[in-house]
């Protein structure tokens, strides 16, 4: 595996690189909550010399509930994340739904993101990696809950057959496990990364219980926030190139998936502590 470089921020992930961090908001709520999130994140990560893109999702088109938050849309939400990478600094990331969204939000996003549920979807995933390739940017692709590691070498094939440079990131984020529940399996990222591509580990939502939030009574999806650095520091000792966070000021005032996320207080002292695990596994 070779890393794949973002020249644009002077940052690589795979073989050989630092520790990147992938982390904000689970969705975007209001500009200024982005901010200063965004500013938070990047001290901390920068203070450990660790590689940062803040995220934060403009729709959260899966929800369990139509009456869910969703976030303030494409447009609306391209707008604050432009406005975050400006104003911060920083390389941005964000997901996309739709086909025809691909090339609006690698207009603007460095990483642009396939939710899980949507990994199979070739479209999708032909639209971002050409709208990806044109930008000079990343696509980075969930494993879908219900996928084996090595079912993932069709997402691969249809991302280099799409693009004509390597562009893929791919992240575990769990398996399906009996009934509302995920288990990540470790030994996974060793055999996506045998594929060629870097892997990340999205620990915010591994520890997602889906549809057993009991604040809703099932119309949400609940989540174990106290497992998220454990599953962080496992995957990173597994050789994960990566990780995903997200976290909120005040986790259960969070408009979206506020069992699984972190206080954003714990940022520093868990990428502290991921940051030693990597040079252990990778010195």
């Amino acid at each position: 595996m070779t890393a794949l470089a973002l020249p644009r921020w002077n940052i690589s992930i795979g073989e050989g690189a630092p520790l990147v961090v992938i982390a904000g908001l689970n969705v975007l709520e209001d500009l200024d909550l982005a901010l200063s999130t965004a500013r938070t994140l990047k001290a901390a990560a920068g203070a450990l010399a660790l590689p940062f893109v803040f995220k934060a999702s403009f729709d959260k088109a899966n929800r369990s509930s139509i009456s869910s938050y969703r976030g303030p849309g494409l447009a609306a939400g391209l707008e604050m994340l432009a406005a975050v990478k400006a104003e911060v600094g920083v390389p941005v990331a964000t997901d996309i739904h739709e086909a025809d969204q691909a090339e609006a939000v690698a207009a603007v996003a460095d990483l642009v993101q396939i939710p899980a549920f949507l990994c199979r979807q070739t479209d999708l995933v032909v639209a971002a990696a050409r709208a990806v390739e044109r930008a000079g940017g990343w696509l980075h692709v969930k494993k879908g809950q219900f996928l084996a590691p090595w079912d993932v070498q069709n997402i691969v094939s249809k991302v280099r057959e799409a693009a004509g440079r390597d562009l893929l990131v791919l992240c575990e984020r769990g398996v399906s496990f009996g009934y509302n529940n995920l288990v990540v399996d470790m030994l996974g990222i060793g055999q996506m990364q045998r594929l060629g591509v870097p892997v990340t580990i999205d620990a915010t939502h591994a520890v997602q219980l889906p549809g057993a939030d009991p604040r809703t009574g099932g119309a949400s999806t609940g989540g174990r926030r106290e497992g998220v650095p454990v599953i962080a520091r496992a995957a990173v000792a597994a050789g994960a190139d990566g990780v995903f966070l997200e976290f909120h000021p005040d986790p259960d005032k969070a408009l979206c998936d506020a069992p699984s996320c972190l206080p954003l207080a714990e940022a520093p002292a868990l990428l502290a502590t991921l940051k030693a695990v990597h040079a252990a596994v990778r010195p």
